[in-house]
């Protein structure tokens, strides 16, 4: 598709379908109505004024206080997390959700507060479920028939508030007095401490599309399930449900062998999710079924577990999926949104999902059928011997884009930066079962433990991928996260089976290095219109001035002290990054920073330190002339305090 073409098709769209498709599917160009920008997750801005020339220069122009602190510095019991929250931007407002779920809006100027909105989940909870105090952030909807706007945020305590966008007050007409209460509508009795919200909801058309976070490590077959549903944005009314475990007569049932649908719970999208207005699809990230590492009481493929799940917006109904892991026994689970593009592919044009996974693939779909884009084959893996475990024969494999972070692990991987260091990880790594991906998980001592490549936490994770629609390009920050797997048996009364005790653990290198060749942490950058990688860019300096390697003259290794590779920001000019700054001392400062990249090369263009370690994903947007950078950094407990900071360029009078 030419980029005439492509222009004029999207003004086409916007004349047809109307103001609520411009503002919701395609927001005001300076401006950032979702989590990744709008509701097709691109996390893109085609901003400009922050461009190769001037993106060391910026400073920071405001900063706000998280008003998490003021209560967790009174309430000795509440340790918030990370303030991981991404903030919006719409009508002259910026929106962040705290640790606590409170909601602020902002000045974008100042970022003075306009007005905060507090719903003490604290005084509910002792702590949310499984990864406590944090959130992601709020969602942002306009009616189309009124013009009005309202943010929501699902809530730790399981409840989903309507607030007016312009005032923060409850909105009387959404729910009871403007709360959905969430507890109630799973279609089972639930156990309220191992379930809580921790992302935004989803915004799609008039509808609002609710996922859950669950407690990971449990010690029962039973479990809450991860079912998600549908709300009208007017009313509150629940819509529609979509069992993620199938019930009953349902299809997918007879993949639960045993009759596990019954019990078996997780199978939740605890991350965020991706829409299509025109289509009025949403699509559903699905995460893995009790437990993670032992699946012997559920029987089967487990359906739609480890799922992309097309769901009509409207109706609840499946379009059609896609099952990335049969009967998963790794934490595979979908831990992010995939992205909408447009590409052009042997000379055909195609609204494409793409969805990265933490095994480092890149699934791409024909978003209305649900047809791969590339072939996707079923090939053979490798069967356990756990008691009781059930296999699957074959697991999908894409056949383009090709991997984009390590997968599977041999002697080959294995560092050899020196013969000494080389010497020493081929004796660590003898101490584990190398092999390929999906390699099944072993009883402790029976003899050796497998290492997991990639490990949970590994390829990409919720920071999530973002896309360039005027290339057609996918960028993806990853990590390289090896773990050390053994499963024990949970004895009576007991009923979950086997799971990992303790978690899956980090695998030790040499004298402290990483066991593997670099990059650690890294961008990949795929041309969606051919399937292949455009470029790659270590993230980070990672450990190139440890005591062994300072000598030996190394160019940037990637990795940095974050969690995760990183959240993207793709603007018309610039890729940037959380973290990932080169030529430093330390990998702990080259977390703290925001760092930007050549969009066509990935040239590393320079980095900027921020007062503490990001935590939430960057966004952009334009108010009065100047354009703004805005991150979450800071909270966790450690000594920084959590902040909103605002960055732009200089202006004349500083």
């Amino acid at each position: 598709m030419s980029e005439m073409t492509r222009l004029i098709t999207i003004a086409a769209l916007a004349l047809v379908l109307g103001a609520e498709l411009t503002t919701a599917q395609h927001p005001p160009p300076g401006e950032w109505h979702a989590f990744g920008a709008d509701t097709g997750n691109s996390k893109y801005s085609p901003l400009d004024q922050i461009d190769a020339t001037n993106f060391t220069d910026l400073e920071i122009a405001w900063r706000w206080a998280s008003i998490s602190k003021a209560v967790a510095d009174t309430r000795s019991e509440i340790n918030a997390g990370l303030f991981k929250a991404t903030a919006l931007m719409a009508d002259g407002l910026v929106y962040i959700a705290t640790a606590l779920s409170q909601v602020a809006a902002l000045d974008p100027g100042t970022g003075a507060l306009v007005w905060y909105y507090d719903p003490k989940t604290y005084d509910q909870l002792d702590r949310p479920a499984n990864i406590g105090w944090q959130h992601r952030g709020v969602s942002f909807w306009r009616d189309g028939d009124t013009d009005d706007t309202r943010i929501f945020i699902a809530t730790h305590d399981l409840r989903l508030h309507g607030l007016d966008a312009r005032t923060g007050e409850l909105e009387a007409g959404f729910g009871d007095g403007g709360i959905v209460d969430l507890s109630t509508t799973l279609g089972r009795e639930i156990d309220r401490s191992r379930i809580t919200h921790s992302s935004p909801v989803a915004v799609v058309r008039d509808t609002l599309v609710v996922g859950s976070s669950l407690t990971d490590q449990t010690t029962t077959r039973e479990a809450p399930p991860g079912h998600v549903r549908g709300f009208d944005a007017h009313t509150g009314a629940m819509k529609w449900i979509f069992h993620t475990i199938p019930q009953g007569d349902e299809f997918g049932v007879d993949s639960w062998g045993n009759e596990s649908w019954r019990y078996s719970g997780h199978t939740n999208v605890w991350g965020n999710m991706a829409g299509d207005d025109e289509l009025g699809i949403v699509y559903l990230p699905i995460s893995t079924p009790t437990n993670d590492w032992y699946g012997g009481m559920r029987p089967g493929d487990n359906l739609f577990a480890e799922s992309v799940v097309a769901v009509d917006v409207e109706t609840g109904q499946r379009l059609w999926h896609f099952q990335a892991v049969h009967h998963g026994l790794w934490d595979y689970d979908f831990p992010t949104a995939g992205n909408m593009l447009d590409i052009t592919v042997d000379g055909r044009d195609i609204r494409a999902y793409a969805q990265a996974s933490k095994q480092a693939f890149t699934y791409v779909f024909d978003a209305a059928t649900g047809e791969p884009v590339w072939p996707i084959e079923e090939r053979p893996v490798l069967a356990g011997d756990v008691p009781g475990e059930w296999y699957s024969p074959t697991q999908p494999f894409p056949t383009k884009p090709a991997p984009f972070d390590l997968q599977g692990i041999t002697v080959d991987d294995l560092i050899d930066f020196t013969p000494e260091l080389r010497a020493e990880a081929i004796e660590i790594a003898d101490r584990a079962v190398l092999g390929p991906i999906f390699l099944p998980p072993t009883v402790r001592g029976q003899p050796k433990p497998i290492i997991q490549s990639p490990g949970p936490g590994g390829g990409v994770n919720w920071p999530g991928t973002a896309v360039d629609p005027e290339t057609g390009t996918m960028f993806i920050p990853s990590q390289t996260r090896l773990r050390a797997l053994e499963v024990v048996e949970y004895e009576p009364p007991a009923t979950v089976g086997y799971f990992t005790d303790p978690w899956a653990v980090p695998v030790p290198g040499p004298r402290g290095l990483p066991l593997v060749k670099p990059p650690y942490k890294r961008i990949t950058a795929i041309d969606m219109n051919s399937g292949d990688h455009a470029w790659m860019s270590p993230h980070g300096d990672g450990p190139r001035n440890h005591p062994a390697l300072r000598d030996l003259n190394l160019p940037a290794l990637g990795g940095h002290s974050g969690i995760h590779g990183g959240g993207p920001l793709a603007t018309k000019t610039l890729l940037i990054v959380n973290s990932g700054a080169r030529y430093v001392e330390d990998m702990a400062e080259s977390a703290r920073a925001l760092t930007a990249y050549h969009k066509r090369t990935g040239e590393y263009l320079g980095s900027v330190m921020l007062p503490a370690v990001p935590s939430g994903n960057a966004m952009t947007y334009l108010w009065e002339g100047t354009q703004y950078v805005v991150v979450a950094v800071g909270g966790g407990g450690g000594a920084a305090a959590p902040e909103l900071i605002a960055l732009a360029l200089p202006t004349s009078e500083s």
